[in-house]
């Protein structure tokens, strides 16, 4: 009787701590959906035209930083994918590599292999990136004027969970690869964890290129069967994996691939994790 009693209070334990994770990744979705609405959902379409380069581009980044942001957003909105270095505060993984190419530790640092190219600050790596690889000079709301970085700021403050300092980690051998955009409010909490974790990732940038794409994956806002534009990588997906979600993990090392913000985050946390 007294194993019985036991087994059933450890039960009634296990399913108190998970509703309470749940209550929890349900706050931070809605935190985040907030920071994403303050910054008026920027980062959110992305170009229908791509001139993608032939190396991925290196962006050293921290996620919680108000600059690093405008050029995540950049990124989303001209299409372009790139290689994620992350930079946490009191990180030191990436530091002797960050400094090596840039001479500095300051982030964002942006590096084109294409051009053996590097430049730091949200100016100088907008307008490149809009230069390069859209021809034309970037929006005004992506640059680092003193509104622009107040509302960037500002959209971190809205999630409640200060700055984001580097956790004892295993290093992966091989990157992980993540699909996403800037605004996914699930993409963004996923994003954070591998930015504490000092995991280095593969960003696929899948923005919305048209009216079908809005709305949530089970709830488009156009009615009828999902129809990516053809050709486009949100194209690809779909007809990889079935349905066009974010976000969506790949690691390599474990050859482990998954959807659901909250099961990743799980994932990266129990392999890992120290």
């Amino acid at each position: 009787l007294f194993c019985c009693l036991m087994a059933g209070y450890s039960s009634i334990l296990e399913i108190i701590h998970l509703g309470y994770l749940e209550m929890n990744h349900l706050l931070d979705v809605l935190l985040s959906t907030a920071a994403s609405t303050v910054r008026g959902w920027r980062g959110t379409s992305g170009s229908k035209q791509v001139q993608p380069p032939k190396r991925a581009l290196m962006l050293f980044d921290r996620e919680d930083d108000a600059e690093c942001r405008l050029v995540r957003e950049a990124l989303t909105e001209l299409n372009l994918d790139v290689s994620i270095i992350p930079c946490p505060k009191k990180g030191s993984r990436f530091t002797a590599d960050l400094v090596a190419l840039s001479g500095s530790k300051q982030v964002p640092f942006l590096y084109d292999p294409n051009v053996d190219y590097g430049m730091r600050g949200a100016k100088n790596v907008v307008e490149y990136l809009f230069n390069q690889y859209r021809g034309e000079a970037p929006p005004s709301a992506l640059l680092p004027s003193l509104s622009g970085v107040i509302r960037a700021n500002l959209a971190w403050a809205v999630r409640l969970t200060g700055h984001l300092y580097a956790k004892p980690s295993i290093e992966p051998e091989e990157p992980l690869t993540l699909y996403g955009f800037e605004s996914s409010p699930y993409t963004r909490l996923v994003r954070e964890r591998l930015c504490q974790l000092e995991l280095p990732y593969r960003l696929i940038n899948l923005g919305k290129q048209q009216w079908a794409d809005m709305g949530p994956a089970k709830m488009r806002l156009k009615p009828g069967a999902y129809k990516p534009l053809p050709n486009t990588k949100r194209d690809a997906f779909l007809k990889q994996y079935g349905k066009v979600q974010v976000p969506f993990l790949i690691d390599p090392n474990t050859d482990t691939e998954m959807f659901e913000s909250a099961d990743i985050i799980a994932y990266l946390d129990k392999t890992y994790a120290k």
